[in-house]
């Protein structure tokens, strides 16, 4: 049985890994505020960028925690198609579970609806990243914990969608973004502590790419843009100051003819 640690960098990749979560989170829930404001081609746009500032957070936080997974007495490389699918499940998943809330008439339905679907694929997402762990040895689970973290991985999705729905200020936005950003970085150490790996030493070269020069790269590029989007979304207009605009150019239109 090979030792795991979960934290070869220290604090530095849990911690990381949660700032990344709640980032995704935040914007997602600002995207989806301004989503139920809009209407037409603007609300479906607003939905595409909240899926994928989610989607890309959960992502990058499974994936920044996994730089500092290893295994006592072997390397680990990673599949790089099976990681790269991984990221379109989660892309996928969280944008079939946000526009079943934004266009949905019954909220109720689509919430439990979203939240079951969009849980299952943020678990999938994880788990199909793990399958892309290559190592010398097997890989086993413990049944219980990895039913437990799809269950946390349901109910944080629920709990995402509801506060999508219901949460419109940026201080309680802040505060659920920091909720979420917990039960996802919790959903994965619970999967992560299910993992048991037995060892057997080889002097063959493992197939895939290392964490640094695939994962590392990834998370970077995928970190910047959730912080690009961040900067976009803080600056461009809500519809109620749209519409202020708008309203206060009319009377100078109509001075004017």
């Amino acid at each position: 049985m090979g030792h795991l640690d979960h934290a070869a960098f220290g604090w530095l990749t849990p911690v990381l890994s949660y700032v990344m979560a709640c980032i995704g989170a935040a914007l997602g829930l600002r995207c989806t505020v301004r989503a139920l404001g809009a209407s037409g081609r603007s609300r479906r746009n607003w939905l595409i960028t909240a899926a994928s500032a989610i989607g890309t957070g959960i992502w990058t936080m499974h994936f920044v925690a996994m730089l500092g997974f290893g295994v006592s007495g072997t390397d680990i490389r990673y599949d790089v198609p099976l990681t790269v699918l991984s990221l379109l499940v989660a892309m996928i998943v969280v944008c079939a579970g946000v526009f079943a809330v934004g266009y949905s008439r019954d909220r109720t339905r689509a919430l439990l609806l979203g939240g079951l679907t969009t849980g299952l694929g943020v678990a999938s997402m994880h788990y199909l990243g793990m399958a892309a762990v290559r190592l010398h040895g097997d890989v086993t689970y413990d049944p219980v914990l990895v039913g437990v973290s799809v269950l946390i991985a349901v109910v944080a999705a629920t709990a995402a969608l509801w506060a999508a729905l219901n949460i419109k200020s940026p201080i309680a936005v802040t505060l659920a973004s920091l909720v979420m950003g917990a039960a996802v970085s919790s959903m994965h150490f619970t999967a992560m502590f299910a993992v048991k790996v037995h060892v057997t030493p080889s002097g063959e070269v493992l197939p895939g790419a290392t964490a640094m020069q695939f994962i590392f790269p990834l998370a970077v590029g995928l970190g910047s843009y959730l912080f690009l989007t961040s900067a976009f979304v803080a600056l461009s207009p809500t519809t109620g100051e749209r519409e202020a605009s708008a309203s206060a150019q009319r009377p100078v239109e109509s001075v004017a003819g």
